[in-house]
């Protein structure tokens, strides 16, 4: 077994051995769609207008959901790997045979399997019980795009993880950070009539960019020429909190 193997292999052995971590990956997303999109359906009815198309809520909160699929599994990774080094079993692992290198990618490897596979059961439970409507053919660039989002939240909540050391002070970043990424983006409700300010915050959001091309590709809703921007953004995005959590990682003691 190999030391990326072997990363992967232990991330898999601590969430299926911790059912707390397990409901957030998936029950808690499943909670949101099931419980908020029959809840404000029975409210809003086919009432929400986006694009010309009336959709019922919960088809417009099914991208949202998977949006937050990815960013729960990054805050519960970041967290494994935030007591790892208070224990300081990071720090061991680091005179291993392994580069550190190894330890980033075997984690995000199974961030990302874990994330396809929740996201694959929400979209799942969202089309047979729910009837949400999918354009199949988009699919696979769906997929591509939680790869994507999913790897830009890991390497955010990761070098936070390395870089912070107190308990209290990273949950309680972890913390506002949960409620001004996920509630400053279009995961609960369209922006079009919010404030002006609240749009401006919300667009500089990477999950609105993730949660907005995750609904074009389901939906066929939004700005194509603005939706390319927020995809090309999304890549810079990742690829720069790829090169600042290398930084971090390699200066960690």
């Amino acid at each position: 077994m190999n030391a990326v193997n072997a990363i992967f292999y232990r991330d898999y052995r601590l969430r299926r051995t911790n059912p707390f971590l397990l409901f957030w990956d998936v029950a808690a997303p499943l909670a949101y769609l099931v419980l908020l999109g029959i809840g404000y359906e029975r409210l809003m009815g086919d009432s929400l207008v986006i694009d010309g198309q009336s959709l019922k809520y919960t088809a417009f909160l099914v991208p949202g959901v998977l949006g937050f699929v990815t960013f729960s599994i990054a805050v519960n990774t970041s967290w494994g790997f935030f007591m790892d080094k208070d224990s300081g079993i990071f720090h061991e692992m680091q005179t291993y045979p392994l580069e550190r290198l190894d330890i980033l990618a075997g984690k995000l490897a199974f961030n990302v399997l874990l994330a396809v596979c929740s996201s694959t059961l929400v979209l799942a439970i969202a089309v047979l019980a729910l009837h949400a409507p999918v354009r199949w053919e988009w699919v696979p660039m769906m997929v591509g795009v939680t790869i994507l989002g999913q790897a830009a939240q890991f390497f955010v909540f990761n070098a936070l993880a390395i870089r912070i050391d107190q308990m209290d002070a990273f949950n309680a970043i972890v913390g506002v950070m949960y409620l001004l990424l996920m509630f400053l983006s279009s995961m609960f409700y369209p922006l079009a009539n919010m404030a002006g300010w609240f749009q401006v915050l919300s667009y500089l959001n990477p999950m609105t960019w993730q949660i907005d091309l995750l609904r074009f590709g389901m939906l066929g809703t939004g700005d194509r020429t603005a939706l390319l921007a927020e995809g090309a953004g999304l890549v810079v995005f990742t690829v720069a909190t790829l090169a600042i959590t290398l930084r971090v990682l390699r200066r960690s003691a």
